[in-house]
């Protein structure tokens, strides 16, 4: 953290003023350049985001959630294995004119030309990639990504569209063991017509 020595604050307090302003306003830009790693998940109100076979016929779409404006916040997506597995299964790969990132120890980079497998150092891999320029980061799924990158310190916010339903089991938004997050409120809003509640969360 920057600090400023006592003596120049005693000896010229106008000039240690401007320094710290200076300072500050460097470090906020700083912080507005770093794109944000964001955890942007459908789940439902007893908190899971897909059911016991990885199902999610339970998810409502909303006639008032702009996807297009959504996706456009992103230019690059992080998903775990199981995720990409269930994806690749559905004929779905690469999110469309998306980069994206696959974390696995398992799949082999030869299988998967239109993903990039993240095999091993992870933390390096997303710190570089939060510091080149671009968009905000989609952390698309799954639950466990989420709890090692959360227990890492990488995840900025916390965005969960809560479905109107119970689903009883399944895969949880956070699978134990986890440790405590603390989230600080940012936005949120009600979509009247299906009963979806959006909440924003910026991670403390």
């Amino acid at each position: 953290m920057f600090q400023l020595d006592s003596g120049i604050i005693q000896r010229n307090p106008g000039e240690a003023v401007r320094v710290i302003q200076s300072a500050q306003f460097l470090a906020s830009r700083w912080e507005a350049s770093v794109r944000r790693i964001r955890y942007a998940v459908a789940a439902s109100l007893d908190g899971y985001i897909a059911g016991p076979k990885g199902e999610a016929d339970w998810i409502v779409m909303d006639p008032d959630v702009d996807f297009g404006a959504l996706f456009e916040e992103f230019d690059t997506v992080l998903i775990g294995r199981r995720t990409f597995e269930g994806m690749a299964r559905a004929g779905q790969g690469a999110l469309p004119g998306m980069k994206t990132l696959v974390f696995s120890r398992t799949l082999r980079q030869h299988d998967y030309p239109d993903v990039t497998i993240v095999a091993e150092k992870a933390a390096e891999t997303l710190e570089s990639l939060r510091a080149e320029p671009g968009k905000d980061i989609w952390l698309f799924g799954g639950g466990l990504l989420f709890r090692s990158l959360a227990g890492s310190g990488l995840v900025d916010t916390v965005e969960v569209a809560v479905m109107p339903v119970l689903v009883g089991g399944g895969i949880p938004l956070l699978p134990p063991p986890a440790g405590r997050t603390g989230l600080e409120l940012t936005g949120h809003k009600v979509y009247g017509k299906t009963g979806i509640i959006s909440l924003q969360y910026k991670v403390k």
